[in-house]
């Protein structure tokens, strides 16, 4: 049995934490009866309502789904960031002029290995940085988990993402993407402002719903690409995902109006109708952010380990994987896009979020 004595030097919010996390693993009935009573007693002692211990037992368990579906950053995933960095500006530039932040410099590429046909294709600013990540609320909205009311604190989201058409096809029991619980990026950009830049994945072979990795905080996960980036802002901007994916990157606080600053985070598409999941090949109806990144995480693997070898370089197209666009001649950007799951139809974008509050001095992320 454990032995406790009342709060004295420890902080009661950490002591909280552990019998919380007792409670959670902890299976025989004394055990769990013995940690109720000391949960109560904090409860009492500190004035802990009910409804506070509810909702910090879900933050616990909340950190604990993010931390279990993490995975280390592999080996030679280490060294092709390592070499991108190092090399500043891309050379195979495939679009450029976009921006991580609205006051930044417009440095940021839409970079290839190839400057036509890439196997993969990732964002890339000048120096040693990549970009940052944003906040993007956009789908289902009011949907599970209900309790999280993060995404209420964005301005502009809308209740639709780029690809609904496509989940809905899926007929899976769900009829758009739940920035909660689904693990997507907002990649590429559209838009018709006179002399805005844009840039279409699909013309390059990106198929939507592909998978696509993001390395953030020094770990890997997972996402799906989910959402594109519009014109309703006064600069073409990059780097962001799905609420869900930025939590696993970087915790609780994010919400529909705060995202991670820093301009280190890698975002990876990968080209070709290998990357695609499809209807069967992710769990499209999942209850969590865990359960879904999972799903797709022996595919994303696949990629990584096919596309990026173990020096570091990347891999050139296999043959017979096409890389262009669905029907054949890529589509051209801001038009109408033909997708396998039925006829052309206007891609719609993310409203996510891009400014976050002052502007702040940023270090340069080091090497791993």
């Amino acid at each position: 049995m454990y032995k406790y004595k009342a709060p004295t030097a420890a902080p009661w919010v950490l002591q909280h934490l552990v019998f919380d996390i007792l409670l959670v693993f902890s299976t025989a009935y004394e055990e769990r009866i013995y940690i109720h009573q000391v949960l109560s007693f904090i409860d009492n002692r500190f004035n802990m309502h009910t409804t506070n211990h509810i909702l910090f037992l879900a933050s616990v368990l909340a950190g604990l789904g993010a931390v279990a579906s993490a995975r280390d950053v592999p080996s030679n995933l280490k060294t092709f960031y390592n070499q991108v960095a190092a090399q500043g500006a891309c050379k195979n530039k495939l679009a450029t002029g976009f921006f991580s932040m609205d006051d930044g410099p417009g440095d940021v590429s839409y970079c290839g290995n190839t400057p036509t046909s890439p196997s993969v294709i990732y964002l890339k600013a000048s120096g040693r940085e990549f970009t940052n990540m944003d906040i993007d609320c956009d789908g289902v909205q009011n949907g599970p988990p209900v309790n999280d009311k993060r995404c209420f604190s964005s301005e502009d989201t809308q209740a639709i993402t780029s690809f609904q058409y496509l989940v809905k096809g899926y007929n899976k029991g769900v009829d758009d993407l739940n920035a909660k619980i689904h693990s997507y990026v907002v990649f590429g950009n559209l838009g018709s402002k006179p002399g805005w830049k844009t840039f279409d994945p699909e013309r390059f072979g990106v198929r939507p719903l592909s998978v696509m990795a993001v390395v953030c905080g020094n770990k890997l996960f997972y996402g799906i690409w989910g959402d594109t980036n519009g014109d309703d802002g006064d600069n073409p901007l990059v780097g962001e995902t799905s609420l869900a994916l930025a939590t696993a990157c970087y915790g609780q606080s994010m919400n529909g109006n705060n995202g991670h600053d820093e301009n280190d985070v890698l975002y990876i598409a990968f080209p070709g109708a290998d990357a695609v999941p499809g209807a069967n090949g992710a769990k499209w109806n999942a209850g969590s952010f865990d359960e879904f990144e999972k799903s797709i995480g022996a595919l994303g693997d696949r990629l990584v380990a096919a596309r990026i070898g173990a020096n570091g370089l990347v891999s050139e197209p296999a043959a017979g994987n096409d890389t262009t666009s669905p029907g054949g001649a890529p589509a051209t950007t801001g038009e109408s896009v033909t997708s396998e799951a039925g006829p052309a139809r206007v891609r719609r974008t993310s409203g996510g979020y891009h400014g976050h509050g002052p502007k702040v001095v940023k270090e340069r992320r080091g090497a791993y």
